[in-house]
């Protein structure tokens, strides 16, 4: 196994977690911008109040998403799988 197969799996294995938490993360700050814009103008500065909706928002990109992040999980495993296969072999 050489320094630059090793890089390449690493950098994949990063982009991969990046794509697939993109979703989650992305909703969950959409929802904590909007909380945030509605408290300044409302002078409400609860913390309790951004806590919920961001967890509801969570779990709803994580319903809606599931599909997709399980399909690209599974293709990465299979590849990681197949190289590791490809290393004992070679």
């Amino acid at each position: 196994m050489t320094d630059v197969l090793v890089i390449k799996i690493l950098r994949e294995s990063l982009m991969t977690v990046l794509i697939v938490s993109a979703p989650i993360l992305g909703a969950g700050m959409i929802v904590g911008l909007i909380v945030s814009i509605i408290q300044t103008t409302t002078s409400i500065q609860e913390q309790t109040l951004t806590f919920v909706p961001k967890i509801i928002a969570i779990f709803a990109a994580i319903m809606l998403f599931a599909a997709w992040i399980i399909k690209t999980l599974v293709n990465y495993t299979n590849h990681i799988f197949s190289l590791i296969e490809k290393i004992g072999a070679g």
